[in-house]
């Protein structure tokens, strides 16, 4: 019978957890940040700044986050000599990787704003910095919240992978303890299930609540 309450088991994993939401933490907001810049980026009327955007979302979208993780940690040292902490490549590779993936979804919400309303925001002299702050991008922030809420919930996920660069997050604590005793594997897994779905799924009520309060006061 698998020993769920077993104490001995929940508090390494627990301390596995803590680094796990710190990464998971800052990774989201480079990602936010990414995801913006990029995805306006990618909407400039400059075509070097489109070029620049455009290699950087085909290139974190296009290859591997594990290879990503094992580049900045490992190879960057070796090739340009910039050398990082373990926790600085990690937030980096996956604030970079999952930057990229959200940059579409702010492309794609803020062409879905109505034509009408931007030449309606021309009529009254609005400058493009105007029209963008007031008028496109709170409507696009609303339908953006789905597709962020879905990336961070993948990004969550994707910090499973940081334990091969040195990292003690919650699925390295699981796999020391599974090689300490491997006869408890089952309990393990069971717990690491239960420990990542209790995270994702307040990351998930986070996001709910924040659509609701932009949702306020729209149609």
């Amino acid at each position: 019978m698998i020993d769920l309450l077993s104490l001995d088991l929940l508090v390494p994993l627990l301390k596995g957890l803590k680094v796990t939401l710190f990464i998971t933490f800052f990774s989201i907001i480079l990602a936010l940040s990414c995801a913006i810049t990029a995805g306006l980026g990618r909407l400039s009327r400059f075509r070097l700044v489109r070029g620049i955007v455009m290699v950087y979302v085909e290139i974190f979208r296009g290859t591997s986050l594990l290879i990503q993780l094992f580049w900045i940690y490992f190879a960057l040292p070796m090739v340009l000599d910039i050398r990082m902490s373990a926790m600085t490549a990690a937030i980096l590779a996956l604030g970079l990787n999952y930057g990229a993936y959200g940059s579409e979804v702010v492309r794609s919400s803020i062409l879905a704003i109505p034509k009408g309303q931007i030449e309606a925001s021309i009529a009254l002299n609005m400058t493009p910095f105007q029209r963008m702050r007031r008028i496109i991008f709170p409507q696009a922030w609303t339908m953006m919240l789905p597709g962020f809420g879905n990336l961070q919930i993948e990004l969550l996920k994707g910090t499973s992978l940081v334990y091969l660069i040195t990292l003690a997050d919650l699925t390295y604590q699981g796999m020391m303890l599974r090689s300490y005793d491997i006869s408890r594997t089952s309990a393990i897994l069971v717990w690491l299930l239960i420990l990542y779905f209790v995270a994702a799924y307040v990351l998930t009520l986070i996001v709910r609540y924040a659509e609701r309060k932009a949702a306020v006061g729209r149609v």
